[in-house]
């Protein structure tokens, strides 16, 4: 089974333990297709940027961040440039107070630390390892982590990198004519002319539908699109103009309005968080410095 029919697959669901995981390393792009788990899924963009597309629209998932998938979404997964993704997956029960749909939340330090020591847990192609791994049940500091696990992706905050996806047949022929050449420029009313809508009716639909205006909602997908590229190794330059943009610089103004900081300061900030990308291979204890960090987590639980 090789790793992209192991995502693929309802094996996830067979792990008996609450929280299990792994590491996957990637040379190239490489895509699950559309499926579902009946576990809650989390996967942590640790370098490369992950393309999650699921029914209510489009996710960037940039590296220090990782999107959360509810129990049985079905979804689609991409995986851009030399990307190292740690793949946890929670028995639904023990994350039923957390989020109920899709969503992006950057990790900080500690969680980043409890993820990978998760997902560090098994040897992800050996099966018999995987369900066996959790009988006996887990053992109380395991529960102790997994509750530290919790709490830390209950308090992680939100990142703004949802491409929604709208419903009207008109609308979706825009948007989905844009993501196949998201290099056109044009305007909401020529757009209302090949659809047969008006400006006024499409943007209002617009707004109804995916809580963006147009503009916004195209700079949304530049933004996501942009990330994938730069992932890859593509320069800025080469960047703006395969989105359409006359110049670099105007590319890196409308990066900087929606983001609040240019394209290399950005994946700079996050490769500063994310450090060094781990192997992939399994590690029985975790680095020094990782395992202060979980500990100072399980003695804040402990005092309470």
């Amino acid at each position: 089974m090789n790793r992209t029919e192991w995502l693929e697959s309802g094996f996830p669901d067979n792990i008996l333990q609450p929280v299990a995981g792994h590491m996957v390393v990637l040379d190239s792009a490489e895509e699950a297709h559309p499926h579902s788990h009946q576990k809650v899924q989390l996967l942590f963009a640790i370098s490369g940027v992950i393309t999650v597309e699921v029914e209510a629209g489009l996710w960037t998932v940039p590296p220090g961040c990782a999107i959360w998938i509810p129990s049985g979404a079905t979804h689609a997964a991409r995986f851009v440039g030399q990307a190292s993704i740690a793949m946890l997956y929670l028995a639904p029960e023990i994350a039923a107070s957390l989020r109920a749909e899709c969503g992006i939340i950057f990790v900080p330090p500690l969680l980043r630390e409890l993820i990978l020591r998760f997902s560090r847990s098994h040897t992800p192609f050996e099966d018999s390892g995987m369900v066996k791994a959790g009988v006996g049940g887990p053992s109380a500091r395991e529960e102790r982590l997994v509750a530290v696990l919790m709490d830390e992706l209950a308090a992680a905050p939100e990142e703004p990198l949802h491409l929604p996806m709208p419903r009207d047949r008109r609308l979706r022929r825009i948007a989905l004519a844009m993501l196949d050449d998201p290099a056109q420029r044009l305007t909401i009313d020529e757009w209302g002319a090949r659809v047969g809508a008006s400006n006024r009716t499409l943007s209002r639909l617009f707004r109804e539908e995916t809580g963006m205006s147009f503009g916004v909602w195209r700079h949304q997908l530049h933004v996501g699109l942009g990330m994938q590229k730069l992932a890859s190794g593509a320069s800025v330059t080469n960047v703006a103009l395969d989105l359409g943009y006359q110049n670099v610089g105007a590319f890196i103004s409308m990066f900087k309005r929606m983001m609040g900081v240019s394209p290399a300061r950005y994946f700079d900030l996050q490769q500063e968080t994310v450090g060094e990308a781990p192997s992939a291979e399994p590690m029985a204890p975790l680095a020094t410095a990782g395992a202060e960090v979980v500990e100072i987590g399980l003695e804040r639980l402990r005092r309470r």
